[in-house]
């Protein structure tokens, strides 16, 4: 079970993403692609490139993590396949790679050496590296595959002469036997090396699950770094699985670090051509109004109610408002011109709101309401001058009887003064008939 999970933590799938990426020469094409490299890519399964690139005809998959060889037997035109330093241990599954010529093992696992007879279907194979493989340590290694192999010219990149060949068939039943038995040996050895790794990891899972969170100031990774690196054992696919994790585990942290350490990008207030953005980072619920009254704008902010006012910071431009709130920015456009150095902020006692009270540079007027149409009969224009003053009169509460009084002088001196300009006008007018008649 810990295997399966770490494998699913770690394992990097073969993905057509991958393959296209590196098809750039091919103009990013991955069906008619005659070459792709995947090294180093801690690939765990060989899977869709059978099926995707049909055309392939050399494949490099050195310094992965490879564990058998698979999906590769529709590959009909692959020539060379490069699988070194994997942890393939035994050599199957290439009977389909019918162009096959030249095969690369390298520092693999390989210890069942009788799997070398599955490449003699594979007519056109010309050069085989198994340098760095447990079977080549076998007694009789490269007699037996010489022998094994009669199509094969290079071995391990030394050729193969005619005399070393026939050589080779001569002893063939004595080398089989001897292989066959450092064969079972070597496969007695691992199965004890696999049950001690399981073991192994049922421990460490059980460590992990047991052992009590621990601070960075009581656990010395530098130690524990010496202590993993140090330790001795031996060369398995379960180790160098394991090393792979451990120096994935240590880039994973850093990248973390590195992502908790990288400032966030800096939000824009003012845009290039110079104009000026509404920003709530702060998230804070606000009311912006017009007091025409007294030739204001006022903005009520909802700021946190307990929250230190010294953690509040205000910038009032005279086209917008700038208010910080523990680091957080919260910017609105005003809807005319203010002033800002006769602006106010303060903070109400019983909901901690903001207010920002900010007088506008130009005064708004408003048009005055005509409560007297033109007429051009004097009688009636003269009535309702007459109506309108006693209904202000009206007005007045009787307690003031001076300023009713004052009123209503008012109105009987106003028309005593109309009455006058009416004689006149009319007297005027009279002489000018009088003088148009003689």
């Amino acid at each position: 079970m810990h295997e399966l999970c770490v494998f699913c933590l770690f394992c990097r799938p073969v993905t057509e993403d991958m393959v296209r990426r590196r098809a750039e020469h091919n103009e990013c094409e991955i069906f008619s692609l005659e070459e792709v490299s995947l090294h180093q890519q801690d690939i765990e399964r060989i899977e869709h490139l059978d099926r995707w690139c049909r055309d392939l005809k050399i494949l490099y998959l050195q310094n992965n993590l490879v564990p058998r060889i698979e999906n590769v037997g529709r590959l009909k035109k692959l020539e060379y396949l490069n699988l070194a330093l994997n942890n393939i241990e035994v050599i199957e599954n290439l009977e389909g790679c019918e162009s096959l010529q030249k095969l690369d093992l390298t520092v693999n696992f390989v210890g069942r050496l009788s799997s070398v007879e599955s490449l003699k279907h594979n007519i056109h194979l010309r050069e085989l590296f198994l340098v760095g493989n447990p079977c080549t340590e076998f007694e009789g290694y490269r007699q037996y595959v010489v022998a094994s192999l009669p199509q094969l010219k290079w071995l391990d990149g030394t050729e193969i002469s005619r005399s070393e060949r026939i050589r080779a068939a001569q002893g063939l039943e004595e080398v089989k036997r001897r292989v066959s038995e450092q064969e079972r040996e070597y496969l007695k050895r691992r199965a004890e090396e696999k049950e001690e790794a399981q073991r192994k990891a049922e421990n460490q899972e059980m460590e992990d699950n047991t052992m009590l969170p621990l601070t960075s100031s009581e656990l010395d990774e530098e130690q524990q770094e010496k202590e993993f690196w140090n330790t001795p054992c031996s060369f398995t696919p379960e180790s160098r699985l394991e090393a792979h994790r451990h120096l994935e585990e240590k880039r994973r942290a850093k990248e973390k670090e590195k992502e908790k350490k990288k400032p966030k990008a800096s939000r824009t207030l003012i845009t290039a051509d110079g104009r000026v953005m509404n920003v709530n980072e702060a998230k804070l619920d606000f009311s912006l109004t017009e007091d025409e009254e007294n030739n204001t704008i006022v903005l009520d902010l909802a700021v946190y109610r307990h929250m230190d006012t010294s953690l509040i910071d205000v910038d009032v431009q005279p086209t917008y408002a700038r208010v910080t709130v523990k680091g957080k920015i919260f910017q609105m456009v005003l809807p005319a011109e203010v002033k800002p150095d006769s602006s106010t902020a303060q903070r109400s006692q019983t909901t901690g709101h903001l207010v920002l009270t900010m007088p506008r540079v130009r005064t708004v007027t408003h048009p005055i309401k005509r409560w007297l149409k033109p007429s051009k009969d004097p009688c009636e224009a003269r009535c309702k001058l007459c109506r309108f003053l006693q209904k202000v009169a009206a007005l007045v509460p009787q307690a003031s009887r001076r300023h009713r009084y004052h009123s209503e002088t008012c109105l009987g001196t106003f028309e005593s003064v109309w009455c006058a300009e009416q004689s006149a006008n009319y007297k005027r007018d009279a002489e000018l008939q009088c003088n148009c008649m003689h």
